[in-house]
């Protein structure tokens, strides 16, 4: 079954608005607060007639043509929407409006929280070309040649842990003084064991779930502000692309687990100052109380193409941080490198000329 959120004035298919955060129809701009129109549109979805139609196509799937991805048929024009099984919200490719698929976010498969999206996409294309401007190594043809192939609002699904963390940790420093006297050199070094305990608590530690976008892709989009998130509604997925999580909450306890312990190391290395050297001897990190929830999370993706390879940026739709990689201009590199290396030559023997004159004259 497919839902879609449809303008009480027109009839047209409403997208969540992230600039004004309603839902908003794009044929009569009317805009509607995501609780009422939800309501309505419940409302007006359990009135209306069932209709069944006849089929008279005898042609049937292959074996195997079938996995991995699922039939839908969208509300508005009867057209059969063919997606991969983890999508949760797509659009028509026959009418364009919005599609979201209730069955993918039913029962356990159900998000607890949303962060829906702040930034819109004329914002994104904003940020590609701030992302492009003043880069000096950056080939000029991609600047002015690359074709943006597609450009994606997606909301990818994350793991958020809680947990409370007991701490012991030892380290072994050491203090360094030097002095000397008429005949000699001294040097002193002391060293201590250094002992800290103690407790921290950690919120909504995010693990991506999705395995279409890479982990180090999505913890360099990192932070979202969790805290602003709101408890998740079908609505504020209108108009833009969503994923079911892929891997499980127990796939990625491994990974919360490392940050949480990563991030607790480093804090309490923290404390430890004052010391000529400090290295870690024991490190003791142990979880309890941890809680689990599922959420989405707001993600821009702009793929571009430039001389047959595809590029793959990506922002934060929630705070505008943007990541990708970029193609070197490796002439531009080796002149820039070589014209240093030529001034700082130039550099050295001035100053060798001026300090010869100096001795001359001493």
């Amino acid at each position: 079954m497919t839902l879609e959120y449809k303008c009480p004035n027109c009839s047209g298919a409403v997208a969540f608005d992230a600039a004004s955060q309603q839902l908003k129809c794009p044929f009569c701009d009317s805009e509607f607060d995501v609780e009422a129109l939800k309501s309505l549109n419940e409302t007006q979805e359990n009135e209306k007639e069932e209709v069944e139609w006849a089929s008279h196509s005898d042609t049937e799937w292959l074996a195997g043509e079938q996995e991995g991805m699922r039939l839908y048929v969208c509300n508005s024009c009867a057209g059969e929407i063919i997606a991969e099984e983890s999508t949760a919200a797509t659009s028509c490719p026959f009418c364009g409006n919005p599609v979201i698929m209730k069955g993918q976010l039913s029962g356990s498969a159900r998000p607890d929280l949303i962060i829906p999206f702040q930034l819109d996409k004329k914002a994104a294309m904003e940020a590609l070309k701030t992302h492009l401007s003043g880069k000096r190594l950056v080939p000029r043809s991609f600047k002015s040649d690359n074709k943006l192939n597609e450009i994606k609002g997606l909301y990818v699904p994350f793991w958020l842990f809680d947990a409370e963390v007991d701490a012991n940790m030892r380290y072994k420093a050491t203090t360094i003084r030097n002095w000397s006297d008429a005949q000699f050199n001294y040097t002193e070094t002391r060293t201590y064991n250094v002992v800290r305990q103690g407790e921290m608590a950690f919120e909504k530690v995010p693990v991506d779930a999705s395995a279409k976008l890479s982990a180090e892709l999505m913890e360099s989009l990192e932070p979202f502000d969790a805290s602003s998130a709101k408890d998740f509604q079908t609505a504020f997925l209108a108009g833009y692309l969503a994923d079911k999580f892929e891997f499980c909450a127990e796939h990625s306890i491994a990974r919360a687990n490392e940050r949480i312990r990563a991030t607790t190391e480093a804090e309490f290395r923290k404390t430890v100052t004052g010391y000529a050297t400090v290295s870690a001897e024991y490190r003791g990190v142990y979880l309890k109380k941890s809680e689990v929830k599922y959420a989405l999370f707001p993600v821009w993706t702009l793929a571009t193409t430039w001389r047959d390879k595809t590029y793959l940026f990506a922002m934060n739709g929630q705070t505008g941080k943007f990541v990708g990689d970029l193609p070197t201009d490796w002439g531009a590199f080796w002149g820039w490198f070589f014209g240093l290396t030529a001034i700082i030559s130039v550099v050295l023997i001035v100053l060798a000329a001026i300090v010869g004159l100096v001795l001359m004259f001493v």
